[in-house]
C-alpha cells in the first residue's frame, strides 16, 4: 500500500510511540569501561586529550571500580602504564606489575565486576610497541611467548577475560595453550580480531604513555582499506580458541562489525576508541553539538551494527543516563 494509507509518521508521533517500536537500545549491559592505571597513590590525573578521563592509582582504581559497579556497568578493562620500561616489556608479566596489582585489588574489592585485561607490550616497552624487537622489526614469534606470559599472569592475578590487543600473528592459540596447562580453562579470551592502524589512536597513546619511539604499527595491525582481510583474522581466531571478537575501532569500521556479525555467532565487541570518544567531547566543550545526544548515536550506530559489548570511555556517564 501507499501513500495516504501507509504513513510512516504515525509511530514517530509521541515518545511512547517511539520506545515501542524501538529496534536497538543501548543497555548498561553491553558497556565496558577502560581503566589507566598507574604508580602512586591517591593518584587521580586528567587526561588532557580525554576530557573526562583520568589515570588512576591502584586505590583509586578500586574506588571508580566500584562506582562504576553501582551504576550497573558490568566490566572494566584495564591499562597498565609501569613506573618503568624496557625493552623486553618486563612489566607486563611481572607477578607484581601494575595491572595484576590493580586486578587483585578490584576482584577483593568489588568482586561482582568482570575484570577485563588488555594483552600487549606497548604500555610497557622503552620503544612502543607492542612486541619484541630483532633490530627495527617485531618479532612475531617471540613476541607470542612474552604474550602468553603476560595473560596467565593476568589471569593469576584475578582476570576473567583477557584480551588480546598485539596483533601478533599465533597470539591466541599460545594464550589458550598456556591458559590451559596451568588450570584456567575458564578464562576467556577476547581477541582484539581485526584491530586496525587507525590515526583514531592518538589520545590513548597520551594516556598510555605508548607512542611508538621509531616507525609506526602498521607492519602488524590492519590496513584501514582492507575488508575481507577482517574476516580471515576473525576466522583464524575462532579457530585457535578465541571466545569473542572485537573490531577496533568503531565507528570508522561499522561495515566490519556488519559483516562478523552476518558471519559468525559468537559474541562481538566494538572499542569505541579515544579520538572517537574525544572529538564529541571536544566538539560538546565547543558548544557546536549537544555531546551527550551525539555520543548515545555514536554508541546505538554501534550496536545497531552488531557489537554485543562496547568498550568506551563513556560507560559511566552513558549508564548514568540510561
Amino acid at each position: 500500500m501507499s501513500f495516504p494509507t501507509t504513513r510512516m509518521r504515525r509511530l514517530r508521533r509521541t515518545e511512547a510511540l517511539r520506545g515501542m517500536v524501538r529496534e536497538h537500545r543501548l543497555a548498561r549491559e553491553d558497556l565496558v569501561l577502560p581503566l589507566f592505571v598507574v604508580e602512586g597513590d591517591g593518584v587521580r590525573e586528567p587526561i588532557a586529550s580525554m576530557p573526562g578521563v583520568h589515570r588512576y592509582s591502584v586505590d583509586q582504581v578500586v574506588l571508580e571500580a566500584k562506582r562504576v559497579a553501582d551504576l550497573g556497568v558490568p566490566a572494566v578493562i584495564l591499562f597498565g602504564i609501569p613506573g618503568a620500561k624496557d625493552a623486553r616489556g618486563s612489566g607486563a608479566d611481572a607477578s607484581d606489575g601494575i595491572v595484576q596489582r590493580a586486578s587483585r585489588a578490584i576482584a577483593d574489592s568489588v568482586p561482582a565486576l568482570c575484570i577485563v585485561t588488555d594483552v600487549c607490550l606497548c604500555e610497557y616497552t622503552d620503544h612502543g610497541h607492542c612486541g619484541m624487537l630483532k633490530g627495527e622489526e617485531v618479532d612475531n614469534d617471540a613476541s607470542v611467548e612474552r604474550l602468553a606470559r603476560t595473560a596467565l599472569s593476568h589471569a593469576q592475578a584475578g582476570a576473567s577475560i583477557v584480551a588480546p590487543s598485539d596483533m601478533m600473528d599465533g597470539r591466541v592459540a599460545a594464550i589458550r595453550r598456556e591458559l590451559d596447562a596451568n588450570g584456567f580453562e575458564q578464562v576467556a579470551i577476547l581477541s582484539y580480531a581485526a584491530k586496525y592502524a587507525s590515526a583514531f589512536y592518538g589520545p590513548f597513546r597520551d594516556a598510555a604513555e605508548s607512542t611508538p619511539e621509531f616507525g609506526d604499527r602498521r607492519g602488524y595491525q590492519m590496513d584501514p582499506p582492507n575488508r575481507r582481510e577482517a574476516l580471515r583474522e576473525m576466522r583464524l581466531d575462532l579457530e585457535e580458541g578465541a571466545d569473542m571478537l572485537m573490531v577496533k575501532p568503531a565507528l570508522c569500521y561499522l561495515d566490519i562489525l556488519a559483516d562478523a556479525r552476518r558471519e559468525f555467532d559468537v559474541p562481538l565487541a566494538a572499542y569505541h576508541v579515544s579520538g572517537e570518544y574525544s572529538m564529541i567531547k571536544a566538539a560538546g566543550e565547543r558548544g557546536w553539538l549537544d555531546a551527550d545526544r551525539a555520543m548515545h548515536e555514536a554508541l546505538v550506530s554501534i550496536k545497531r551494527a552488531g557489537a554485543d559489548l562496547i568498550l568506551t570511555y563513556a560507560a559511566a556517564d552513558i549508564a548514568e543516563q540510561l
